[in-house]
């Protein structure tokens, strides 16, 4: 399931895995346990998110940018 629709917002998916990083910076490993996705799901969204400008990866774990500080 995509997590950035085609007019480059968020989905309900995107959204979630959004939320999930709010209290602060995550690791894959940690955001599938945060969210119970399976690992390939949420490597596939934090990319998609990623290159939408909605995460930064810093140090192996992804942070919200300010563009996603704005939708959530």
């Amino acid at each position: 399931m995509p997590c950035v629709s085609p007019d480059g917002k968020p989905t309900g998916t995107g959204l979630e895995t959004l939320k999930a990083i709010q209290g602060g910076a995550l690791t894959p490993e940690l955001l599938v346990e945060k969210t119970g996705q399976p690992m390939f799901k949420v490597r596939s969204g934090l990319r998609e998110l990623a290159n939408s400008g909605f995460l930064e990866l810093k140090s192996g774990k992804y942070e919200l940018t300010d563009m996603a500080k704005e939708v959530i």
